[in-house]
């Protein structure tokens, strides 16, 4: 078998990061080269950029079903999610009200890294105690974990709504029904927040519904350039401002706003809202990937719920074979995948999300994701299920090196 590169290259990384879609593109181009004015600025320059930004905020704010005083603009998750961790861990005024002791988070074992070392990092430099909710096999946070690990102190509850790399969607608002009801006795109130970068393209993210207190969001998931994204606040939850500086997002978070960011998210959840009705389309592609693999590759598997998941996400394992290897051997074959999380794929540490779930070391090694978006086709679909059980068959029949060795033995092996 020798792969060579296909004339069109094949995208299922959806997950890791999306195209900016042509319309948003479009709509984005203004802001840099005609109305490049700064919102801050009072003058008809800066005015034509600020009525952009409130536009853009009032389409969050209608997604979310929110205020628009509750959307605060940011670079993205992983300053949303720093925000709400760091900032809340280190709170004088709710130290004050635990009288001066340290205050209690709850995390998931399967958040991001940047929830994850956020709140590390807390326990680190001594300034919070930490918990970490387990999941069971289908990767799903309980509800009655939850409950189990609250203490007198907690402060704040972090669970994302659908996991990167397995798709678990999480009982996000059984949760915020929980802590809305243990709040009515509590004197030290219990915040929620939630990472839904993942979940904004096939999700309700009503913030009332969820009844959360914080919901981080990323442009760049939602077919929306990179480096821009919003954090809901609810109106009176606790908040520590984490960017110093001027009094942009109503004092929340300094720095010049990026205006064309701004509009590209605004623009691109607007189209997320549109095309809602789309996502069936996209769960019978998926359905139709994952019946495939399982049916005519023997020892493969299906990491994760198969009900309650995200309905562009697709995680195997594969027995006796190195995740990265089949990675390799697809890009060879112009078809984009990943072993996981894109913000640690650099990384030889096993995903601590499959650990989670109780997979051990050479079975998260064995594990690929391929996550399909707005652009995937059937015919798309076809083509790697059609290239994975030769590819698979052949890494088995070489299977004993990883990493590099793993990488040059393919090479070597497949005619490359």
């Amino acid at each position: 078998m020798v792969i060579t590169t296909m004339a069109k290259r094949i995208y299922f990384d959806y997950a890791a990061t999306t195209p900016v879609d042509p319309e948003v593109f479009e709509i984005m181009k203004p802001y840099f080269l005609e109305k490049f004015g700064n919102p801050s600025s009072i003058h008809q320059f800066g005015q034509e950029a600020a009525k952009a930004v409130v536009e853009a905020r009032q389409s969050v704010a209608g997604f979310l079903n929110c205020q628009s005083a509750e959307v605060i603009f940011t670079s993205g998750a992983t300053e949303g999610n720093n925000t709400i961790i760091r900032g809340l861990g280190v709170s004088q005024k709710l130290r004050q009200n635990l009288g001066g002791g340290k205050p209690h988070l709850i995390v998931s074992q399967i958040e991001h890294d940047c929830v994850l070392n956020s709140a590390r990092k807390l326990e680190k430099d001594g300034l919070a105690e930490v918990s970490y909710l387990p999941v069971n096999r289908d990767s799903l946070v309980e509800v009655s974990e939850v409950e189990k690990n609250i203490k007198s102190n907690t402060i704040l509850i972090s669970v994302m709504y659908a996991n990167n790399e397995t798709g678990a969607i999480q009982p996000i608002a059984e949760i915020g029904q929980l802590l809305k009801e243990l709040n009515k006795n509590r004197q030290n109130k219990i915040s929620f927040h939630t990472d839904a970068a993942q979940a904004v393209n096939y999700l309700d993210c009503d913030s009332r519904k969820l009844g959360v207190d914080f919901m981080t969001l990323s442009a760049h998931k939602i077919y929306g350039p990179k480096g821009i994204g919003a954090l809901f606040v609810r109106q009176g939850a606790p908040f520590e401002r984490f960017l110093e500086g001027g009094e942009q997002e109503f004092k929340m978070r300094a720095g010049t706003h990026n205006v064309s960011g701004i509009v590209g998210l605004g623009a691109a959840i607007d189209k997320v809202g549109q095309l809602k009705s789309k996502i069936k389309d996209t769960q019978k592609l998926r359905d139709k990937l994952i019946d495939g693999v399982l049916k005519n590759i023997p020892g493969s598997f299906l990491n994760g719920s198969r009900e309650l998941r995200l309905p562009n996400n697709t995680n195997f394992r594969f027995d006796g074979v190195e995740g990265e290897a089949v990675l390799i051997a697809l890009d060879l074959s112009g078809i984009a995948i990943s072993t996981g999380s894109a913000c640690a794929a650099k990384s030889l540490e096993p995903s601590h999300v499959l650990q989670a779930i109780g997979l051990e070391p050479l079975e998260s090694h064995s594990s690929i994701r391929l996550s399909l978006g707005r652009f995937t086709s059937e015919e798309e679909i076809d083509k790697v299920s059609a290239l994975l059980p030769g590819i698979i068959e052949k890494l088995r029949s070489i299977s004993g090196g990883v990493g590099e060795r793993m990488k040059d033995k393919l090479l070597k092996n497949l005619g490359c």
